[in-house]
């Protein structure tokens, strides 16, 4: 088969990892030589207390500060620096710099989904909470839509890997994504920046800070952020994929100098965008209605041509507001620290969710907000010479706000009626057309069958799907660490964290689309399928008899039982028989090929008498860990800890009440026509690591090693089916990997890093997937394989620097999707017959990341710098994700990434 990688040919695993081994272990040999040879270090002076080479970066994701070297976890850090000469905008751009991070933007400008080690959900169904936690300033950003705009005056940004529960309040079963911004100074600054780049992109933004009092200083920040799309849509003549966003942040500090510090930080950014461009993948049978009703589709041959077809634009209008309030309070040995946030997000999206030129659904249409309340209290000091101590407490209160609509287009009908026409082998039409001479008009039959008039009633404009949701949370957490230095170099770690997580959801959808109401195994139809079984059965057993290969037609039945009397009697019989037999089977039914097309069914809401609507979960976690410095330059730690994450609600029109429910629910008389099942929500995750780690720093070589052992229960599987989402627990997921990251200064000014991270990840056990049974097989999306290189030199030119710096980042082929939900046999009640054709239909679909990225910046003495800079060089192209499309049966599309990007800054400071 065919292998639908999108990507152009990088280094070989080989080459790349033995590269990096050699480029790792060289150096380091080297230096370890010279240092024996000199019995001295060989540049005294570097990496010093503000130094950021190295392992000397400054950490607070540990809630005090701490060099990376200190700190026993596996941690990564992006210092503000790497952020601008790399031209990291947004946290989308975070994972060519860190290792064991994929970043992937889905449907809109709102959903950017985190995964760390390979373990992630969220992002794009507002019901979850992400796996991976986001904190800015030590708020916490329940949603990645309030943390992917252009990043202001960052100061570092720091990734812990794995469960961190004893150190954040909000319990991340996965990792913590932690981004420090610069406080106001007392000195008067700031900055000016300008960029332009191809696309036409066209970025501004001005800092400035300085003391109000010898007591309280501010800072302003704002920016704007502009482009012209990416792909073109030959549908609408418009643009996709382009940037219109702003962004203002101010800030105020309070400090007395001695034992009190006040920040107050309030920030507004908004996003009004056109996004997010899909193509086909792969042209299913359906293919050939869309084009017989006028529309177009991309050309599955060439997914990467930047073209898209839409018949209206899909826009994102996002606002992100919030406002934060930190105390610090010295208090002896102690600092008592309190963060108060009120934050709200906003965001109105349209999508047309066809994907194609043809007026298929106008709209698929959402208007959400969200808004949080959080309150974290904290204290932390030391107690004598060997004891650091942290304890804490965390508040949320969320309220989600959730309205959806997805309605039928002008051209649904005559789309319909082909589709029907194809998926009945053309036995079906809905109405009388000549695409489909002597097909059976549906639309008669069921009138005649329920004595109800449907003449002209299906897939009619404006037909369609009315939803809306709410989702109210409130949980608290207790949590707490203590840090014991046994003897000297000898640390234990212990800490602990109980959560009690409420939930309280609605779910409340109106369906108007009349044919997904219809029961094709109602008794009323029962003398139809039976005809229809019959006639099915006599053709085959026909055309069996005259070995055609194939089922006869009328007249090749007819010729045969004008000179096969005895053996057409035998044939007839045998296929009233079947038809008898089969009439109430639903299996058998030979209306099921249009169960595809039934895709918005009646609803049956929340709360009900059967379901409550109601979830409480609560959980202690803990952790462990023993950290011991063999030299005053390296040392070594091991660690167990657990972490959780409650549960998450389904907020979309795929959620249904579970299997276990149904005898309940059909005992009250709620089964709705077409009732299916599945889940309403997923339960908890509960994460379990094991972890060794080593870290070593000298003067001119940095490296850190961790080998871990990670495993979540319950994981929350979250599956965008291309309108909607099938959200459900795996029985377990399970990741064995290894990272290892390291820094190289050969000389003064030239600085290498490299990472490698290797992941062997499993669905132990994940029985009712959206495709079935996949335990045992490999999680889609995770790379075997990560590496990432880089270097950069600081040259001495006259009154400035020029610094050229390169970053390579690689990952290696693997599976986009488990598989296509729509390709899975299901029964009539939508449980999984046979998952097995969706599993297959999925594997075509790979990607391997090759990204190049590359700048030349010169910075004079006077404050002023200029850069030219490019991303993903190579132009390398690949899909982040496939699925569905959605009412195109055994059609897939999917989401191409970001081409070739270059430009030019300048920036001034003073």
């Amino acid at each position: 088969m065919t292998s639908k990688t999108a990507r152009i040919a990088g280094f070989s695993r080989k080459c790349l990892c033995g590269a990096a081994a050699i480029a790792l272990i060289a150096p380091a040999a080297a230096m370890a030589q010279d240092e024996a040879d000199t019995g001295q270090d060989i540049y005294p002076d570097e990496a010093g207390e503000d130094s950021n080479q190295g392992n000397s970066i400054i950490v607070t994701a540990s809630k005090r500060e701490q060099t990376l070297q200190e700190v026993p976890v596996a941690v990564s850090v992006t210092s503000g620096e790497t952020l601008e000469r790399d031209q990291i905008r947004d946290i989308r751009d975070l994972q060519t710099v860190v290792p064991s991070l994929t970043v992937g933007q889905r449907q809109s400008s709102a959903n950017t989904g985190f995964f760390i080690r390979g373990f992630g959900n969220g992002a794009n169904n507002a019901g979850i909470e992400p796996s991976v936690g986001v904190f800015i300033d030590g708020v916490y950003r329940s949603r990645t839509a309030s943390s992917i705009s252009d990043l202001p005056n960052v100061q570092r940004i720091e990734v812990l890997r794995g469960p961190q529960s004893t150190l954040f309040g909000k319990n991340a079963s996965a990792g913590v994504i932690s981004v420090t911004t610069e406080e106001p100074q007392f000195d008067l600054g700031g900055s000016v920046e300008a960029t332009w780049g191809n696309y036409n992109a066209k970025v501004l933004r001005g800092y400035l800070t300085g003391p109000i009092t010898d007591m309280v200083a501010f800072s302003v920040a704002g920016g704007v952020n502009k482009r012209d799309g990416f792909f073109e849509d030959l549908g609408t003549g418009n643009d996709s994929n382009d940037r219109d966003r702003w962004y203002g942040r101010a800030q105020l500090l309070v400090d007395n100098g001695t034992d009190i510090r006040l920040r107050f930080i309030a920030d507004l950014d908004k996003i009004d965008e056109v996004c997010c461009g899909v193509v086909n993948v792969q042209n299913g049978p359906t293919t050939a209605a869309v084009l017989g009703v006028g529309g177009m589709v991309t050309d599955p041959s060439d997914p990467f041509a930047d073209v898209i077809y839409r018949n209206f634009d899909s826009t994102n209008n996002i606002e992100n507001r919030g406002v934060s309030a930190q105390l610090d309070w010295d208090v002896g040995d102690f600092t008592f620290t309190s963060i108060t946030a009120s934050r709200t997000t906003e965001a109105v999206t349209f999508q047309d969710s066809d994907f194609t030129s043809a007026d298929l659904i106008y709209p698929n249409s959402q208007d959400l907000e969200i808004d949080t309340f959080t309150q974290e209290f904290r204290i932390a000091g030391s107690i004598g010479d060997r004891v650091d101590l942290l304890l804490g407490a965390f508040y949320i209160n969320e309220d989600v706000t959730q309205a959806n609509q997805l309605l039928y287009g002008a051209d649904f009908r005559d789309y319909a009626n082909l589709v029907v026409a194809n998926l009945s082998g053309g036995a079906f039409s809905l109405f009388p057309t000549p695409v489909a001479p002597g097909a059976t008009p549906l639309e008669q039959v069921f009138s005649q069958a329920f004595s109800t008039n449907y003449v002209g009633t299906f897939f009619n404009q404006g037909q369609g799907f009315t939803e809306a949701y709410t989702l109210d949370s409130e949980a608290y957490s207790l949590f707490g660490q203590v840090d014991f230095e046994i003897v000297d170099g000898l640390v234990l770690t212990l800490g602990g964290n109980y959560t009690d997580d409420s939930k309280q959801f609605t779910q409340d959808a109106t369906s108007t689309d009349v044919f997904s109401a219809i029961d094709f195994d109602a008794p009323q139809l029962a003398p139809f399928r039976q005809q229809v079984l019959f006639q099915g059965a006599l053709a085959q057993g026909v055309g069996d008899a005259l070995m055609l290969g194939r089922a006869a037609t009328a007249a090749e039945i007819g010729a045969f039982a004008a000179n096969n009397m005895a053996a057409f009697g035998q044939i007839q019989a045998g296929a009233q028989a079947f038809a008898a037999g089969n009439v109430n089977n639903p299996l058998a039914n030979p209306l099921n090929p249009l169960r595809a097309l039934q895709f918005l069914p009646p609803f049956l809401g929340v709360p009900n008498a059967v379901e409550d609507g109601r979830i409480n979960d609560d959980n202690f976690s803990f952790s462990a860990r023993l950290a011991y410095d063999l030299t005053p330059d390296v040392n070594i730690y091991a660690s167990y800890a657990t972490g959780f994450k409650a549960s998450s609600v389904n907020l979309s029109r795929d959620a249904r009440p579970s299997l276990a429910d149904r005898a309940a629910i059909e005992a009250a008389g709620l089964a709705r026509p077409n009732q299916t099942y599945g889940s309403r929500f997923a339960g908890p995750e509960e994460s379990t690591v094991m972890e060794v780690g080593i870290k070593a720093n000298f003067d001119t070589f940095s490296a850190n090693l961790t080998v871990f052992d990670q495993e979540i229960e319950g994981f929350q599987s979250n599956i965008f089916t291309g309108s909607g989402f099938v959200l459900a627990n795996a029985g377990s997921q399970s990741t064995w990997g290894v990272e290892f990251e390291s820094t190289f200064y050969p000389t003064r000014s030239l600085t290498l890093n490299a990472a490698v991270t290797y992941l062997d990840p499993t669905f132990d056990s994940f029985v009712q997937s959206a495709q079935g049974d996949i335990s045992g097989t490999r999680p889609s999306g995770i790379p075997e394989w990560t590496v990432i290189v880089g270097a950069q030199y600081e040259a001495d030119v006259g009154s400035g620097l020029l610094i050229p710096r390169v970053n390579y980042f690689w990952s290696s082929e693997t599976q986009l999707v488990e598989g296509l939900p729509a390709f899975a046999v299901r029964g009539p009640d939508g449980t999984i017959v046979n998952g097995q054709p969706a599993i297959d239909a999925g594997l075509p679909f790979t990607s391997q990341v090759d990204n190049l990225t590359a700048s030349l910046t010169y910075e004079c003495d006077c404050g002023l710098s200029l850069s030219v800079w490019g991303r993903n060089l190579t132009d390398d192209r690949n899909l982040g994700t496939v699925f569905d499309a959605p009412a195109q049966p055994r059609s897939v599309v999917g989401y191409p990434n970001d081409p070739r990007t270059y430009g030019v800054t300048g920036r001034f400071r003073f």
